[in-house]
């Protein structure tokens, strides 16, 4: 446990996120991502349903809240200009490119995509915020990304019908059709404008305006969820895992469920992963490894909450996640199923019981095939020797980062 002290020091020091902190926290952030991504046993289903639910909008790759705005900001002013759909994608393109420089010139460079890359960064922030921009409400239209570019001209054409329509309604004394009109848009009609020399001058600090702008369309659209929450009632909170919030108390007696199996699914999941690590390395023949994936075990079996897991009612856990626009497998609750009973049984025997790693190995080799790294020699010698082995915390270490972004906007002193 962390002594209370050090956890209200790093509560305090979140509240005053300088740009060196934040830094730090996304080069943590990055690692962190790169170790709990790595999907080896097929468990991302449960842990998306959890994170969705919990953290609509959001992904592991987002990095910045302010990308928010600067996204739609770049079509609206494409739209605006009625730029063709020949030119539309790579007017985009480019001009998404023109805010890396701006951004590393500011005093606040973490997060900002192509830190390393520059211009030539492969993946553009539209693609990685496309969908929670959807999510969130601030993209009207519901074109994927390239449908979009593809049939802007269309968009433009019912446009100008529409307002033909309009016009004639006028002329007769008719009300407008308001949502004839909304279905027109590609963007909220309330998205703030940008700042004068955009994209030529820019940072990651949101106005007043902008702040409740986001907050209000998570508000609208995910209100339910434990973002919405968050964003209206708390303060940002450097807590690990968000069921260690400080105002977890605070909480819905829904959140804290959903909080409460999504952390027992953590834990015991996590011991199936770090038995997958310590395989491996015993397959190498790597002693160091061994000894470094064994110590992590011996860590998790120490610190295991064992009798709430016992107790534990794994088909409410199912309840919570299936049919929440993720596939669950029987194949993935059978696997959970019985690592929670192997788990149950005599956690700390789980390296020397047989039939606990036959399931750990049969599982990763019926997800990869021919690229299991129990069959396939080359495989086994390019592992990097970690696999999966960062907790699952349902992209809380993004979260906290687009929570302090919008934080900061809100208490953001206006200038006159």
């Amino acid at each position: 446990m962390v002594p209370l002290r050090q956890k209200m020091a790093s509560y305090l020091s979140w509240l005053d996120h300088d740009s060196i902190a934040r830094e730090r926290t996304l080069r943590i952030l990055s690692l962190f991502q790169e170790k709990e991504s790595r999907d080896e046993l097929g468990l991302g289903s449960v842990r998306d349903s959890f994170a969705d639910q919990l953290f609509p909008g959001t992904s592991t790759i987002q990095t910045r809240l302010r990308y928010m705005l600067f996204v739609p900001w770049i079509y609206h002013s494409l739209e605006e200009n009625r730029l063709l759909a020949e030119s539309f994608a790579i007017q985009a393109d480019k001009l998404e490119r023109d805010l890396v420089q701006p951004l590393l010139d500011s005093d606040d460079q973490a997060g900002v995509f192509g830190k390393t890359a520059g211009k030539k960064l492969k993946r553009l922030p539209s693609s990685v915020y496309w969908a929670g921009l959807g999510v969130w409400g601030i993209r009207l239209t519901t074109f994927s990304q390239d449908e979009y570019h593809r049939r802007i001209d269309e968009t433009y054409r019912r446009r100008n019908a529409l307002k033909a329509l309009e016009k004639d309604a006028k002329a007769r004394g008719d009300d407008i059709d308001v949502e004839q009109r909304r279905a027109s848009l590609s963007w909220h009609p309330r998205l703030p404008a940008p700042p004068q020399n955009f994209p030529a001058m820019v940072n990651f600090a949101l106005s007043r305006e902008e702040a409740e702008f986001i907050r209000d369309r998570v508000q609208v659209a995910c209100g339910g969820s434990l973002l919405s929450f968050l964003a209206l009632h708390c303060e940002p909170a450097d807590s690990q895992a968000p069921w260690e919030h400080p105002d977890y108390g605070r909480f819905s007696e829904e959140h804290k469920e959903l909080l409460a199996n999504a952390r027992l699914f953590s834990e015991v999941m996590h011991g199936a992963a770090l038995s997958y690590n310590v395989q491996l390395a015993r397959l190498r023949n790597h002693e160091d490894l061994v000894a470094e994936h064994q110590a992590s075990f011996d860590e998790w079996t120490a610190n295991l909450p064992l009798e709430e897991i016992r107790t534990w009612s794994v088909s409410r856990l199912w309840e919570l996640t299936m049919d929440h626009g993720h596939t669950i497998t029987p194949q993935t609750r059978s696997f959970v199923q019985q690592w929670i009973d192997h788990t149950r049984t005599s956690p700390s025997g789980l390296l020397s019981d047989t039939e606990a790693l036959t399931l750990i190995k049969r599982r990763e080799m019926k997800l990869k095939g021919e690229r299991s790294r129990f069959r396939n020699h080359r495989a086994l010698e390019q592992w990097g020797g970690y696999s999966g082995v960062g907790r699952l915390v349902y992209r809380w270490p993004n979260v906290k980062v687009l929570l302090n972004d919008l934080y900061q906007g809100m208490n953001r002193e206006e200038k006159c």
